[in-house]
């Protein structure tokens, strides 16, 4: 859909702006179902064409073509500004990439886990204490405690500490919902092979588990790629999906035409291209492990860190949900770090980004080009950005 806030922070800030509704109307699949034109289309055809169409109106309004190009998009923007770096490098001259949605079979995972046997369901009730467990344990992995899980990969959190003793309640797990807690925060494998699939959710998220994990079906957007591009069967039954066979069959260049996830963006950083990505840690639409193996990809492809930090840096962000929101700083400007980088060679070093309640600031902390992290100085507010310094982990 055409996203007339963004359009008109653009214009405020001085920007001529465009966006697309990448050729459909509504938020679900149908719009693919033996159109396999209108796929192309919504991967990355429209947003071309409205970027070739914009710089058309733009030099015939004004008498001269815009000096420079930028792209600020999330989700599937993010995911749209990666295939636009990956197939028209002349098209932008700096890309805004956050939490990129490439498609994988992450909702119908999680589903089999909580959702196809009843005893394993999980209510929405019982998010916060799980959310409390994990931040318990994985909070002071970092040296600071703060609230944030500066890292959840470094945590080896078990929901089992949540088993319930006696009668169910609504701060324990049975079993089975244990099992169900355990599979939503490990990789997808193949049943068959052992073989690693996919990234699934990190701890820190659970407070968004309502978006894969609520029901009754799977999350919309990746269980309509399952029925309308894959299976191309609207009464297609999740429940029969097989993680041996269909992964694969999901994972056939016809079905992610629109995933984004080509690590050589030569062509667009020879000629001078930044691209800025993000990702927030409890992201529970996109898991960000995903972004950060392809960021790592783009990172192997040019050489290695010292030459990429050039072209192309990554932030991310504790405590912030999908695209913005959370218990973690969470807004930030992204647009000024990306103007000085492309116009003056001034690479982000990092990036302030704050917290607010009812309106009101209450926590800032900079956020640091991936791997290093934000560490504490040791002395004044922990909710100060100028006590933190970017440092290795």
């Amino acid at each position: 859909m055409i996203s007339y806030a963004a359009l008109a922070d653009a214009v405020r800030a001085g920007y001529a702006s465009a966006s697309t509704d990448t050729g459909h109307v509504g938020g679900r699949g149908t719009f693919a179902l033996g159109h396999p034109e209108k796929l192309i289309d919504f991967a990355w055809r429209s947003e071309h064409e409205m970027t070739v169409t914009a710089k058309a109106v733009i030099a015939a309004f004004y008498g001269s073509a815009p000096s420079r190009s930028y792209w600020n998009g999330c989700s599937t923007g993010g995911r749209q500004g990666l295939k636009e770096a990956q197939k028209f490098p002349e098209d932008y001259d700096g890309i805004i990439a956050g939490a990129p949605a490439n498609r994988t079979a992450l909702a119908l995972w999680i589903a089999h886990a909580v959702l196809k046997d009843p005893a394993s369901y999980i209510p929405p009730a019982k998010y916060p204490a799980i959310h409390q467990a994990a931040i318990a344990a994985c909070d002071a992995a970092d040296g600071l405690k703060d609230g944030l899980i500066d890292d959840p990969r470094t945590c080896a959190f078990d929901p089992a500490v949540l088993l319930c003793k006696g009668v169910e309640g609504p701060s324990c797990l049975t079993a089975a919902q244990v099992a169900a807690a355990k599979t939503i925060y490990s990789p997808a494998v193949n049943p068959r092979t052992r073989q690693q699939l996919f990234s699934s959710l990190v701890p820190g998220t659970e407070l968004g588990w309502d978006v894969q994990a609520q029901g009754p079906e799977p999350m919309a957007n990746l269980y309509d790629q399952y029925r309308y591009v894959v299976f191309k069967d609207p009464k297609w039954d999740w429940k029969t999906f097989d993680f041996d066979k269909d992964v694969a069959r999901g994972d056939l260049p016809e079905n992610l035409v629109m995933n984004a996830t080509d690590p050589d963006m030569a062509p667009f950083f020879r000629r001078g291209g930044k691209l800025l990505m993000y990702h927030g840690w409890s992201d529970p639409n996109v898991p960000t492990p995903n972004t950060i193996k392809y960021f790592e990809s783009v990172v192997e492809r040019l050489g290695g860190a010292a030459e990429a930090a050039t072209h192309v840096r990554l932030f991310l962000a504790p405590g912030m949900g999908h695209c913005g929101g959370g218990e973690g700083p969470n807004a930030f400007d992204k647009v000024g770090p990306l103007e000085r980088w492309v116009e003056h060679g001034s690479a982000p070093d990092a990036i302030v980004a704050s917290h607010s309640t009812n309106g009101t600031v209450d926590r800032t902390r900079p956020l640091c080009p991936y791997p290093q992290i934000a560490k504490y100085k040791g002395t004044g507010s922990i909710d100060e950005a100028a006590n933190f310094v970017c440092a290795a982990r």
